[in-house]
């Protein structure tokens, strides 16, 4: 359950006059799903195209070494909004509300009233706040629910679970639930025993009229253009694209060729089946790429597009369920692992950030960083105050061309996983429900693939990582770290994909 983001900064409150005013940008956060480092072209993608991505990329700096807030979903939204990473956050894994019947309760383990998020800090200084898309921390009527997060306006999905449909039966606008034409309920995790005998099959047991990502851009595209001669907007768009179930309009599979597709997919790991696979997985990134051009389309109506910072990322690795081929188009890039492990491939994903005439063009940097710092940068581009405990740090001076931002480590949990990074290091553990604490070590200078564990020749450097793990990770009742919080190993509660 999880995926990318993509962060946009418009430089530029909506004025009468349509002048941008620096010191009130407007902020556009724009977040997919499951979308990996090596999913996009700018990063060496060949077979699916992503041009609007890419022009953010020309047109500003990619950030090759930026960490998700978490492998999986609702803990990453959370380190993202609210600028703790998971050793210190309250959502530290996906925890369900209910079940898949059509009646079961909807939403994930809520985010509390007591944290702060990035929409109430904006909220609170002007900005009118909206969130489109997936959202994953709080169902119908919890304290976790968007408009009680700091958001005025809200339309998407608010669980998880439904998110895995892409055809569902309805959707929320705030607190009200809004059918969707066309579509009846069924189950988004089914496998047949053999291929069905015509294309027009699946689309008939498996698709329904209404496309959800369609209707949550045309939501998006409609708040930017209602902004024009306001005041200042933040709008967090959290895509669910390209998350599985593989399910598009049928017409957009034949920009890509049939001969990629020799075998259907039959629902073996998960999700619905799907006469095309690899074809229909391309077609979602696509369909996400063609959700930022709209975006920036809409941005360019209203007079903001060279006021506008863009910021590009990932809320994950890829992921290696539902059908999709993540060999085939090297969805990790160069890395090790996907979606829930703690190696680069499911913590390293896209981020690039966009702003004309202060960040430059074309531009790579090697920096480490994550979710937990856009929080503090966007809080130095708004001239908003940083909330007080944040584990984040402003990137403002580096992607300005200015000094690095001074950090220790990079540290993310998950299950029985722990990763910190240290310089050139990377300690990894990832079997901590096994009862085995040791720990992997990693040069990333000299590996970034993880391909060589040097624990045995440096030990003065695991006892070093040992203790800045221990420092990082505060215990949790609720999601505790098995045989760190407590000595029973627990039943894993998310499947770990194979390194």
């Amino acid at each position: 359950m999880d995926g990318l983001i993509i962060l946009w900064v418009a430089l530029g409150a909506f004025s009468g006059g349509g002048d941008a005013s620096p010191d009130r940008p407007n902020v556009v956060l724009i977040m997919a799903d499951d979308l990996g480092w090596g999913e996009v072209g700018c990063q060496g993608q060949t077979k699916i195209p992503t041009p609007a991505i890419d022009m953010v990329a020309a047109e500003g700096t990619r950030l090759t070494s930026h960490w998700s807030g978490s492998p999986v979903c609702a803990p990453s939204r959370c380190v993202l909004l609210t600028g703790k990473h998971p050793g210190q956050g309250v959502v530290r894994n996906n925890m369900e509300n209910g079940g898949w019947g059509p009646n079961q309760p909807e939403g994930q383990y809520p985010l509390p009233d007591a944290e702060i998020t990035l929409g109430e800090i904006l909220q609170d200084h002007g900005y009118t706040t909206c969130a489109i898309g997936k959202w994953g921390l709080g169902g119908p009527g919890t304290e976790g629910h968007p408009n009680r997060q700091g958001f005025d306006h809200w339309f998407g999905y608010l669980c998880q679970r439904q998110a895995h449909n892409y055809y569902p039966t309805h959707l929320w606008r705030n607190d009200e639930k809004v059918p969707l034409a066309g579509n009846e309920w069924f189950s988004a995790h089914q496998k047949i025993e053999a291929p069905l005998e015509s294309e027009s099959d699946y689309w008939n047991r498996f698709q329904g009229t209404t496309f959800a990502p369609d209707a949550m851009r045309d939501e998006a595209v409609s708040f930017i253009e209602s902004r024009v001669g306001e005041q200042p907007f933040f709008l967090y768009y959290a895509s669910p694209v390209p998350h599985v179930a593989l399910q598009v309009p049928p017409d957009r599979l034949e920009a890509f060729p049939r001969d990629w597709d020799k075998v259907p997919y039959l629902g073996q790991k998960g999700y619905v089946p799907h006469p095309r696979p690899r074809a229909a997985y391309a077609a979602m990134i696509a369909g996400f790429d063609d959700e930022v051009a709209a975006i920036m389309a809409a941005l360019e109506r209203v007079g903001h597009l060279d006021d506008t910072i863009v910021i590009v990322t990932s809320d994950n690795g890829p992921t290696w369920a539902g059908g999709v081929d993540h060999t085939f188009f090297e969805s990790s890039g160069p890395y090790r692992g996907l979606k829930g492990s703690v190696f680069e491939g499911g913590l390293r994903v896209p981020m690039i950030v966009r702003w004309p005439g202060r960040v430059l063009a074309g531009a790579v940097m090697d920096l480490p960083s994550g979710f937990e710092d856009h929080m503090p940068t966007i809080c130095e581009w708004t001239g908003v105050p940083r909330p007080d405990g944040i584990d984040g740090v402003s990137l403002s001076s580096a992607l300005l061309g200015g000094s690095l931002p001074k950090r220790e480590w990079l540290y993310r949990e998950l299950g029985g996983q722990q990763a910190l990074r240290w310089g050139k290091w990377k300690g990894v553990r990832r079997k901590l429900k096994q009862g085995d604490d040791s720990i992997m070590l990693f040069d990333l200078e000299a590996d970034p693939a993880e391909s060589m564990n040097v624990a045995a020749a440096n030990p003065e450097v695991i006892a070093k990582i040992a203790a800045m793990m221990a420092d990082a990770h505060e215990p949790s009742k609720v999601f505790p770290l098995p045989l760190i919080d407590d000595p029973k190993i627990e039943e894993q509660t998310v499947t770990t994909p194979p390194s």
